[in-house]
C-alpha cells in the first residue's frame, strides 16, 4: 500500500526536472521624446523566447509595459523588436542563447517610437499603395507552369515584419524614407514583375520613387529575414538588370533617342 507524502515530498521536483532560473531583461521603456531601459528579474524556464518573458511581466510586474505581438508563431511578424543589438522576432529568438547576459530588448531603430517596444510603421503601407497591384493579361482561371509559380512563391512567404526594412542602411541610417522604398516592397515588385501573366510595367518607379538604385547590397536585409527570403540575389539584382537594360543599354538608349528625337 502507498504510503501518503510528507508536505515536503509532494513539492519536491522530480528527479531529472529542470528548474527556472532567473534573468534579466533590460526593456526599453519610453516614447518618442524620451526613454530609457530599465532592467527586470524574470523566471525563465525550458523553451521560454523573449516575448514570453515580456508577457511575463506584463502579467506579473507591470501591466503597462507596451508590446505589439498577434500569433507568437512566427507567422504574423507583429513582434519584431532589437534584442541585444540584432533584429528579430521576439517569440522566435529563445531566451537560453542569452545564458548568463542581460538581454536587452529595444524597439526597432528605424521607425518612429509610440510607446515602449511598439514602433509606428504606418509608412511601409503608404508605400505598399504606390504599386501598380497585380494586372493580369486575362482573368483567372489561366496557366502557368510550375517553375513560373516556384519562383514567386518566395517571395510570397514574407509575413512583413519589417525587420529587412529596419536594417537597411538607406532607410536607417540616411532617411532615405522619400527616396528609397526599402527591401519589403523590391520584393513586392519583384513577385509582380515575374508573374507571368501580368501586364503592368513597374520598371519606371523603381528607377524613379522606388529609388532601386539607393541599394548597394549589403544584403544585410537578406541576413535578418526570418524566412529566409534571399531579397538581394532573386529579387533586388534581377531588378537592378531590368532597370540597367532600359536605362543604361546603349543599344536602347539609341532607339530610345530616335523614338523621341
Amino acid at each position: 500500500m502507498a504510503q501518503p507524502q510528507t508536505m515536503d515530498q509532494a513539492a519536491a521536483p522530480e528527479a531529472g526536472a529542470q528548474q527556472a532560473t532567473d534573468m534579466t531583461l533590460s526593456v526599453f521603456r519610453g516614447d518618442a521624446t524620451a526613454g530609457e531601459e530599465r532592467e527586470y528579474r524574470v523566471p525563465v524556464g525550458p523553451g521560454m523566447v523573449v516575448l514570453d518573458a515580456v508577457h511575463w511581466l506584463q502579467a506579473n510586474v507591470d501591466s503597462t509595459i507596451a508590446c505589439r505581438w498577434n500569433c507568437k508563431a512566427a507567422r504574423c511578424g507583429s513582434c519584431s523588436a532589437d534584442i541585444n543589438g540584432h533584429p528579430g522576432l521576439m517569440c522566435k529568438t529563445r531566451l537560453d542563447d542569452f545564458v548568463g547576459q542581460v538581454v536587452h530588448v529595444r524597439p526597432m531603430r528605424t521607425f518612429p517610437i509610440i510607446k515602449d517596444l511598439v514602433t509606428d510603421v504606418s509608412w511601409n503601407y503608404k508605400v505598399a499603395k504606390q504599386i501598380q497591384p497585380f494586372t493580369p493579361a486575362q482573368p483567372a482561371p489561366f496557366v502557368m507552369y510550375q517553375r513560373d509559380v516556384d519562383r514567386g512563391q518566395e517571395f510570397r512567404r514574407c509575413i512583413e515584419c519589417f525587420l529587412c526594412q529596419n536594417v537597411c542602411h538607406v532607410l536607417r541610417e540616411h532617411s532615405g524614407m522619400d527616396r528609397y522604398f526599402g527591401p519589403r516592397f523590391m520584393i513586392k515588385i519583384a513577385e509582380l514583375e515575374m508573374h507571368p501573366m501580368d501586364t503592368a510595367d513597374r520598371v519606371d518607379l523603381l528607377a524613379g520613387g522606388g529609388g532601386l538604385g539607393f541599394c548597394n547590397i549589403t544584403k544585410c536585409c537578406q541576413e535578418v529575414c526570418p524566412e529566409h527570403i534571399h531579397i538581394t540575389d532573386n529579387a533586388i539584382i534581377p531588378l537592378k538588370e531590368r532597370t540597367a537594360d532600359r536605362y543604361w543599354d546603349p543599344i536602347r538608349r539609341l532607339f530610345r533617342r530616335r523614338r523621341t528625337g
